[in-house]
């Protein structure tokens, strides 16, 4: 079987080869693509893979954007951390649709999948992936992203969301501030946390930045009905709330 995986988390792209090679050991990991450009470009240049694994959020975009510019010809598993991308999915060749954290059996069960696939006609897998989403969205299970992968130094630090106090856009970069006021660089852009993160702890309360909601130190009256927000730890500058948001965020911290 050849393998491409597509993973913008370096630690979780060896994590899931390992996982595939434990499972299947005469697999070829042809690839390994950290972003839309860096696919775009393998694909462009060899011939398609038997199956694709593909994380659904990368550093520069959904990769959705792959499959618009490459008629990708080979079935696909998606491996994200939340599922509300399940319909567009399923209209791009996908086997399966695996939730993160990835689980050896549940990686075991989508390439048993593939293999089924491959002895039976595609619409028959097709449906097969509709009923799940289907029993997705009876669940109402909704998961969003609990841990990141910062730059640290010259070495890779897992964060867990609840350690973060926010998030912040600053010359160019963005930086996740834990709450010791330790400040790492990110390959994320305010738009796609805001996606991933859970609504009842984060709110996007400017351009430059997401805040945890225990971050919020105090919230002063501004200008024109506009808000000042004081965060702990402390950053540089005040930020502060559009009039257009203040009434959201007074729900949001539920005064």
């Amino acid at each position: 079987m050849k393998v491409v995986i597509i993973e913008d988390e370096a630690f979780a792209a060896e994590a899931l080869q390992n996982i595939i090679l434990s499972l299947r050991p005469d697999t070829e990991i042809l690839a390994k693509a950290a972003s839309i450009e860096e696919a775009v470009e393998w694909f462009s240049t060899h011939q398609m893979p038997e199956l694709i694994f593909c994380d659904i959020h990368l550093s520069d975009g959904s990769s959705f954007e792959i499959f618009k510019q490459i008629n990708i010809q080979c079935p696909v598993i998606f491996t994200t951390a939340y599922n509300e991308y399940a319909i567009e999915a399923f209209k791009v060749n996908s086997v399966d649709y695996l939730l993160k954290p990835l689980k050896k059996e549940e990686v075991l069960r989508a390439i048993e999948k593939y293999e089924d696939l491959k002895q039976k006609p595609i619409q028959e897998g097709l449906q097969n992936l509709q009923n799940l989403i289907l029993d997705q969205g009876m669940n109402g299970r909704v998961e969003y992203k609990s841990r990141f992968m910062a730059k640290s130094g010259q070495s890779i630090k897992t964060i867990f969301s609840k350690e973060v106090a926010y998030f912040l856009a600053e010359e160019g970069i963005v930086l996740l501030v834990n709450f010791e006021g330790n400040r790492y660089a990110v390959n994320y852009t305010l738009d796609q946390l805001e996606e991933q993160l859970d609504p009842k702890t984060f709110f996007r309360a400017n351009r430059q930045l997401i805040t945890n909601i225990e971050a919020v130190k105090e919230v002063h009256p501004y200008f024109k009905g506009r808000l000042q927000l004081k965060l702990e730890p402390a950053a540089e500058a005040d930020h502060i709330i559009s009039s257009s948001k203040a009434s959201n965020f007074k729900d949001w911290l539920d005064i």
